[in-house]
């Protein structure tokens, strides 16, 4: 594999993009990771990077929504992985505003920006609410769009964007639409880690919103490899690919099955404050993944109940390392 590329990572203090930035690194690319700016002078993730990757990319802040700064960010860049968005569904619900600010101007930012300079690959980020409540499974990249939450109605308006500009100005985008991500780093509104940080901290009585939904879970580490696979391939342009491990798990059996890799007896305690509204809530996920090992080869390393399982023991593995369980506050609701 050609290790020449000059890459942008949007999103790159984040969950995802701090783990994707390390790969990409160790895989000798060429990397600028965007990150929010702050006063604290803070990279996020990447503050706690891997040591062979400490040093070794350049780091660029500033924010997502400015397009003089998106713009500035991606000279000198061939491809860009944009990851920046907002993704709390529960936040949504009472700032939308910044949702379409970030998620919807944002991703105009980085699409104008990449008209202008010439960029040669974008791999735009979906996700797998777009699809909302499945109308049958497992969902394929041509199943109904459902606005069922602010967050995913600005996430298919950016994605719908996305494609807009590949057809109207033939440029080079993927929408890579991966299903529900978890893995070391992630935050604790997401139920995995919700679920991993209350047991790590000796609660048995285990806080949730609804158990019923299903969802199609990826490892973090087959989610950053369908980034690369995406990136990597002539194949897929002004397509959508999902990323998901094809295996469909409720929220109750999930619970289940991290007590089992921590050794716990715990019991859930349903939390009004966390349920979602009776309409806005995503019953149903479970991801085709077909297209993507056809288009890019990809498949993931942590498929069915096995590999989740295995997936799972390695984020509790990270979780309780008592100084990453000290950055996380079990004790309150995470929007």
């Amino acid at each position: 594999m050609p290790n020449n590329k000059s890459i942008l990572v949007t999103g790159a203090d984040g969950f995802i993009g701090s783990h994707l930035t390390e790969t990409l690194v160790r895989q000798g690319h060429k990397v600028r990771a965007f990150v929010l700016y702050n006063s604290f002078n803070s990279w996020g993730w990447l503050d706690h990077c891997l040591p062979y990757v400490k040093g070794k990319f350049e780091v660029f802040a500033g924010d997502i929504r400015d397009p003089h700064g998106v713009k500035e960010a991606m000279k000198g860049c061939d491809t860009v992985l944009h990851l920046a968005a907002l993704i709390a569904i529960p936040y949504s619900y009472h700032s939308p505003d910044t949702y379409v600010d970030t998620n919807i101007k944002g991703s105009l930012n980085v699409l104008q920006a990449a008209r202008e300079l010439g960029i040669n690959r974008i791999v735009h980020t979906s996700t797998s609410e777009v699809y909302g409540t499945a109308r049958f499974v497992p969902i394929t990249e041509e199943h109904p769009l459902q606005g069922q939450s602010p967050y995913s109605a600005t996430k298919i308006a950016a994605d719908q964007l996305a494609y807009s500009f590949f057809a109207s100005f033939g440029l080079p985008v993927v929408i890579a639409r991966p299903f529900n991500t978890y893995g070391p780093r992630q935050s604790a509104r997401a139920v995995i880690p919700t679920i991993i940080t209350q047991i790590a901290n000796g609660q048995r009585q285990i806080k949730l919103g609804a158990v019923s939904p299903t969802r199609d879970f990826n490892f973090v580490l087959d989610t950053v490899a369908g980034f690369i696979a995406a990136m990597n391939s002539d194949k897929g342009l002004g397509e959508v690919v999902n990323f998901g491990s094809n295996f469909e798990i409720s929220v109750g059996d999930t619970v289940q099955l991290i007590a089992e890799v921590m050794n716990a007896d715990i019991e859930i305690i349903t939390d009004e404050n966390r349920l979602r509204p009776e309409n806005s809530e995503v019953e149903r996920l479970w991801a085709d993944n077909s297209k993507a090992k056809e288009l890019f080869n990809w498949l993931p390393r942590y498929g069915g109940r096995e590999g989740f399982k295995r997936g799972l023991a390695e984020t509790a593995e990270w979780f309780l390392k008592p100084d990453n369980l000290a950055k996380y506050k079990s004790d309150i609701y995470n929007l």
